[in-house]
Parts: structure tokens; sequence; C-alpha cells
């Protein structure tokens, strides 16, 4: 349930590092409920060789915000179970979005300088919301300037 990544920055924040009374301390509960927690699945804390329990900085902050739902909104420890894991699928869908966003922004980006390219090579784009007057126009300055137009759609044949 907890992350067990170390943060991008390469710090070692996200290490388990805190022995369960500390995590209890920092989190303001009993160790005791900390172990009913991890009963109950919602917490995850790393284990050593020898068995003993090591929570992270990211425990730390669910351990607050099981606190946050259980002792503020009266949410109990089903409920609270139910809305860490909706929140943490929520944030993976938020993060796959950014993705993709990204790859789509990389890949208009890449469009947009290939449609330049073929544009410099071929010719020019005339577009097809012009009138027969724009396009004699604009014709007549592709032939000044010695390029051609690209052709769209269907051959033409003379």
């Amino acid at each position: 349930m907890s992350g067990r990544k170390s943060s991008s920055d390469g710090s070692r924040s996200e290490q388990p590092v805190y022995v369960i009374s500390v995590a209890a301390e920092l989190a303001g509960v009993h160790p005791q409920t900390l172990r009913v927690y991890e009963r109950k699945g919602l917490l995850r804390p790393t284990r050593t060789t020898g068995n003993t329990r090591r929570y992270s900085a990211s425990d730390i902050r669910r351990l607050q915000r099981i606190q946050e739902l259980t002792q503020d909104l009266g949410v109990n420890l089903a409920g609270a179970r139910m809305i860490l894991d909706l929140e943490e699928q929520l944030d993976r869908v938020r993060r796959e979005l950014e993705r993709s966003a990204s790859r789509l922004q990389k890949s208009e980006a890449r469009l947009a300088d290939e449609v330049r390219r073929m544009a410099r090579e071929a010719g020019a784009i005339l577009p097809a919301s012009a009138t027969n007057t724009d396009l004699a126009a604009m014709l007549e300055e592709l032939q000044r300037k010695n390029r051609r137009p690209i052709p769209l759609g269907p051959a033409a044949t003379s």
C-alpha cells in the first residue's frame, strides 16, 4: 500500500528508516495502532532481516492521512482503506495522463516539424477554404518563387 520509491532527486527521504515507536510518535498514535493498521491492510512497513518494522516518510504521511480520515472526518478503517486505495489509483491515473500529454505534445511538435519540412521541400499547402481568386493569387506567388503546390486528395489528370 505505501510507496517504496526513492524520491527522484536521489534523497533518502523515502527510505524506510523509522522504527515503530518513532513512526508512531511522528504520526501522533500509539505503536499498537500501527500494528492494527498493518493487520487491516492500511500500511505495509518494510521489514528488516530481523523482521523489525521500518517506516518511511511516505508511510508517516500515510499514517497522518489515516488519522485525518478516521479522527477528523469520522471514517472507519475499512472506509479509510478504500479512500487511500482510490487516492493512490487517482495519483497513478494523473501521472499516466501527464505522461500521455507529454508524449502527445512531443508527437504534435514532430508532426508540425514534418509538415514544415514537407512544405519546404515540395512547395506550399493551399487551404481548402480558399476561393478561386485566392488560389489563383497563391499559385501566381508560388510561380514567382519557383515553387509548386503540394497536391492533396485524388491526383489530377490532365
